[in-house]
């Protein structure tokens, strides 16, 4: 017996030698199990799924061209006399990180097509981002448990502005310190210590010799350091939730049908980094972006004749455009509100709004279940009519942030067309709104008559009087479960103002204001059949004649509760 139990031992041993040091480092850390668990997670398939990962390898291909630039730019204010292969700026003054950008795109090999990849990848980025929330919101993928999860996504934006715009600036050409300047700006706006942040930030009064030399360490160190950690975060919390998925046949609340990580999404994931690569480098070679070769130098007494920001920061300087030129003294200090208010109060409203807006609805419905099947964007006609609406808001100030340029290129009045963008900015918003509630509403009628009526089958048939109409038949229980794999809505239920006992109950005033929030979150919504509806409209269906029913006299898409069944 001894015997036998120390050959199993020696065979033990000699399996992990020959396991070798991926057996030696997992006597150590213990990763097998936690690899083979989530090496095997089954992510779902869909189209939309891929924007997030748009960002991410967009955030890689940031990181790769932007150390070769760092190999050669100079983050320095100092003053030098340009000697490079540009010639029209031969022999002018300015500062080293102005005349190294120009040899990095003159001089070096390959120099200019990395600035452009640079700069493209930082414009996918932000957009990716961007859509990829858009995507989240409309689509509910934010409700719980996934809350501290949109607030790292709002976080990951915000520091995808601030990054983009620290890189932005630091060529110092013309164009790049007129953006420091509007920036400058917003910070001296700030009441009682703008003046005195803008002296800590820039070293001196403007534009002093440290902003570029701070905004360097911020770009490539600071900020992509903070990046990466929330990337990481959002990834682990993204595996430990688990995916959410669109409603269909099979896929319920406690599953996730699609693929494993390995083989399948992986190669599917390494494939698309280089379709994102292989795209942002066409763009780079054929689309040129950011020549500040034709800016010149930096020069405080300057501005670019049509200058304007990055894309994704025109939303600040067109409010900034459209705000009335509001002042007040107050204790000796000048308040300017035409710049406070729209450009550091309109992003700090704008990132606010959206890292509340989870608390904010699940407060309103009281909906404290978890969620892992995505909603139509139909079957929540108000919080997507608020996501229009919020999107005009921002197209708006987008657009005014170019109201020159739009003015002189259609030869329209300047001051005619900024009041068209002022009564636009709170006009526009409410009309996308109610536009888009009622085609929410016009789609979930559409869904209902097809669950309750059938889907055309353009067949048209002659009645005995001579009238024509086109046949109808039933959907197909893929199809039904589809449509129906939705909650239903709650019972509406009053307001209560007083107790069992006829005492005013506690908080009554913020109870009514959630109640009425409540009513018009849920207004006009049209809730999905119910198993007897559909029983009641199969029933006229019936079997056609080229087209029979897949269900005989049983329903099977949804429960007598409206709730969808698998089979």
């Amino acid at each position: 017996m001894a015997t036998d139990t120390y050959t199993k031992v020696e065979d033990t041993k000699v399996g992990k030698k020959a396991a070798g040091p991926v057996g030696w480092v997992d006597d150590r850390l213990g990763l097998a199990g936690v690899a083979r668990k989530n090496l095997r997670k089954v992510f779902p398939d869909h189209w939309s799924f891929m924007l997030g990962e748009i960002a991410l390898w967009s955030f890689v291909v940031l990181l790769l061209s932007g150390v070769f630039l760092t190999f050669w730019f100079q983050p320095s204010m100092a003053e030098v006399v340009y000697d490079g292969s540009y010639e029209p700026l031969k022999g002018l003054e300015m500062s080293q990180a102005y005349a190294s950008t120009l040899d990095i795109s003159f001089d070096i090999r390959g120099g200019l097509l990395m600035r452009q990849i640079h700069h493209w990848a930082a414009h996918l980025f932000i957009a990716a981002m961007i859509v990829h929330m858009l995507r989240v919101f409309f689509t509910g993928a934010y409700r719980k448990p996934r809350e501290i999860n949109w607030l790292i996504g709002v976080g990951l934006l915000a520091l995808g502005f601030i990054e983009g715009f620290a890189g932005y600036s630091l060529p110092d050409d013309l164009l790049s310190g007129t953006g420091l300047r509007f920036v400058d700006g917003l910070i001296r706006s700030i009441p009682i210590v703008g003046s005195y942040l803008e002296f800590f930030i820039f070293g001196g009064e403007f534009p002093g010799e440290l902003i570029i030399p701070r905004l360097y360490m911020a770009h490539i160190l600071l900020i992509p350091a903070l990046l990466l950690g929330l990337i990481a975060a959002h990834m682990l919390l993204l595996v430990y939730h688990k995916h959410t998925q669109w409603p269909g046949p099979g896929r319920t609340n406690e599953n996730v049908v699609g693929f494993p990580m390995l083989p399948v999404y992986a190669a599917k994931a390494g494939g698309f980094f280089f379709v994102v690569f292989g795209f942002t480098a066409l763009l780079s070679a054929t689309i040129q972006m950011n020549p500040v070769w034709a800016y010149g130098p930096y020069n405080p007494s300057e501005v670019t004749a049509g200058s304007q920001p990055d894309w994704y920061m025109g939303f600040s300087e067109g409010l900034v455009r459209l705000m009335p030129g509001w002042e007040s003294t107050f204790f000796g200090y000048t308040w300017s509100w035409n710049v406070f208010i729209p450009g550091v109060g309109g992003l700090g409203l704008l990132f606010t709004s959206l890292a509340l807006w989870p608390f904010i609805e699940r407060w309103i419905t009281k909906d404290n279940r978890e969620h892992h099947l995505l909603v139509r964007p139909r079957n929540a006609p108000t919080r997507t009519a608020l996501g229009v609406a919020g999107m005009t808001a921002f197209g708006v100030g987008w657009a005014a942030g170019g109201n020159d340029i739009i003015a002189t290129q259609f030869g329209l009045d300047i001051y005619a067309l900024t009041w068209v963008f002022r009564f636009g900015f709170f006009i526009f918003p409410v009309i996308a709104f109610l536009i888009t509630k009622r085609i929410c509403i016009g789609l979930q009628h559409a869904d209902s008559d097809r669950i309750l009526h059938g889907y055309e089958t353009g067949v048209l048939e002659r009645s005995p009087d001579g009238g024509y109409s086109e046949r109808h038949a039933p959907l197909p229980v893929a199809g039904q479960y589809t449509l129906t794999a939705r909650d239903r809505a709650p019972e509406l239920a009053p307001a209560q103002t007083v107790d069992a006992n006829g005492v005013e109950a506690p908080h009554n005033r913020r109870e009514r204001v959630r109640v009425w929030l409540r009513d018009k979150y849920y207004a006009g919504a049209v809730d999905k059949p119910t198993a007897d509806d559909v029983h009641h409209a199969e029933e006229h269906l019936g079997h056609f004649e080229g087209h029979p029913s897949d269900h005989g006299d049983d329903f099977r898409g949804v429960s007598d509760a409206g709730v969808p069944k698998v089979h």
